[in-house]
């Protein structure tokens, strides 16, 4: 079958690779969207960063090259010894996250030594992959594989709105609008957010933040955010979202945030960043980090989205196959800002 394999920064090749075999515990899925996350980008430009590097990774095993993809979903194809629950041709997607299982807490684990399907072992940028029965989650037949590859991201910002201990009816800035910072503005709605501004350099990301339920947009390579905010709120929001991963953002969305307000960093940075406590210290605002997500926020997505309670669907800006990956997908997000979500067609079912 053909896959798309990292082997280092800038060289991700288009190559057949064997089948993956179904073992006790595990199930196999036929693919059928794949979708490219902005943390494939981080990767491709300066990785390894959650792919292994010089060592194998510490739960898996599994040492570079690895095939890439961690948003997906596809029809259960076989089901190894032991698996209960569930039927060849059942409808899927699969929450990617893997830990030791050491702990009670998930997150206690995951942050400890955590990893991902796609980046610490073989993900779904392929025909096939092979999975543990307890990472799926059943699909309703009458559920579209196209939304059900936007789970993933969507439940990373389902996590991130749990982990800035978001009130109702507070207010909620977002510092980047691509594919998780568009989410998060669905997220806040869901959660009762009162106002959503969201602040990016491309006047089309922004435009789809006010399709998704932003009440305010600005373009901040044009005018001040923070001043802006504080047009409205003189002591800043209550809750502010850096997704952008940049260090001016990080300044920026400190800044905007009222006293004993949360920060909540949701990006992944390539490069370390210069950065003065004194900031949190003397306004008092609070920082917390969010990367993956709870089995139980995944599920809870899942039926969020079939209950018609949040939509994602907007986020698809574009379709390719898998030969496209690199072209038409990894290069065309990069460069051009209009984009959002690529979806990657593998078996294309609906």
């Amino acid at each position: 079958m053909k896959a798309v394999v990292y082997y280092d920064t800038k060289d991700v090749r288009i190559e057949n690779v064997e089948e993956p075999n179904v073992q006790p515990g595990l199930v196999k899925v036929k693919v059928a969207w794949a979708g490219i996350c902005g943390t494939d980008l981080h990767e491709y430009l300066g990785g390894p960063i959650f792919i292994p590097g010089d060592e194998p990774n510490s739960i898996t095993g599994k040492e570079r090259p690895v095939i890439m993809g961690h948003e997906f979903s596809g029809v259960v194809e076989e089901i190894g010894e032991g698996v209960e629950g569930l039927s060849v041709g059942d409808k899927v997607c699969v929450n990617p996250a893997l830990t030791n299982n050491l702990h009670p807490n998930f997150l206690y684990d995951f942050y400890k030594d955590g990893t991902f399907i796609g980046l610490g072992t073989d993900g779904a940028f392929a025909d096939f992959v092979v999975v543990p029965k307890k990472n799926i989650v059943k699909l309703k037949d009458t559920t579209s594989l196209k939304i059900g590859a936007l789970v993933e991201p969507t439940a990373v910002a389902l996590q991130a709105i749990r982990e800035s201990e978001m009130e109702f009816a507070e207010t909620v800035a977002i510092y980047g609008a691509g594919p998780i910072g568009l989410a998060i503005v669905l997220a806040a709605r869901a959660a009762g957010a009162k106002d959503i501004f969201v602040f990016d350099l491309s006047d089309e990301r922004l435009e789809k933040a006010k399709e998704f339920g932003a009440t305010h947009t600005l373009n901040s390579g044009k005018e001040n955010p923070v001043e802006y905010i504080h047009n409205f709120y003189p002591d800043g929001v209550d809750r502010t979202f850096e997704v952008a991963g940049v260090p001016v953002t990080v300044e920026q969305s400190v800044q905007s945030t009222r006293p004993r307000g949360m920060v909540t960093i949701v990006s992944i940075f390539e490069k370390p960043m210069d950065f003065n406590p004194m900031s949190l210290t003397t306004s008092g605002v609070r920082i917390s980090s969010s990367l993956g997500y709870e089995p139980d926020i995944f599920e809870a997505t899942v039926k969020m989205i079939e209950s018609g309670q949040i939509d994602p669907s907007l986020m698809i800006t574009g379709e390719i196959e898998l030969e496209e990956v690199i072209d038409k997908g990894f290069n065309r997000l990069i460069e051009d800002k209009s984009q959002a979500k690529i979806l990657v067609k593998l078996s294309g079912d609906e």
